[in-house]
């Protein structure tokens, strides 16, 4: 099988990589513990502090744009991308979700860069506040193991 004698630790090692934060300022709490597990966790998998590179923007639809500057940049092995998005008396809610969901991914497959996507779409702030730290630490995972299996493919 493919790939297959590379073991877990090898695909989560950072230690090489640089990476890309852009962080949503909209529900900034939420979004404040998002980028903390984030950094946190790309710091345990050996990313040094000197390769993370985090911005922020007012909200999750102006996170592609810093996204794609980041990505033409060629500086970057992955990137991540961190809001918050809860649901509204309005339509705004899938309107935001959707376009910006959308955006993330056709960047990732566009560039050929992995986008780890954290860009959460919640009922409410409890929902978001519960979801907050995991998914934090989840998207710092999946830009090491998608960066290193890039580079595996390369």
């Amino acid at each position: 099988m493919f790939g297959a004698d590379k073991g877990t630790a090898d695909k989560l090692d950072g230690h090489k990589l640089s990476i890309g934060i852009v962080q949503a300022r909209f529900n900034e709490s939420v979004t404040n513990a998002l980028a903390t597990a984030c950094r946190d966790e790309l710091l345990a998998l050996g990313v040094q502090e000197k390769n993370i590179t985090h911005v922020k923007v007012p909200g999750a639809l102006e996170v592609p744009c810093a996204l794609q500057a980041m990505a033409e940049s060629s500086k970057y092995d992955a990137l991540i991308a961190l809001g918050c998005i809860i649901r509204g008396e309005t339509y705004h809610f899938e309107l935001v979700a959707n376009e910006s969901g959308s955006a993330v991914t056709r960047l990732a497959l566009d560039y050929q860069l992995p986008i780890a996507n954290a860009i959460l779409t919640t009922e409410n702030l409890a929902q978001a506040e519960a979801r907050q730290h995991e998914k934090g630490q989840d998207a710092a995972r999946v830009a090491v193991e998608m960066a290193n299996l890039l580079e595996e493919l390369g």
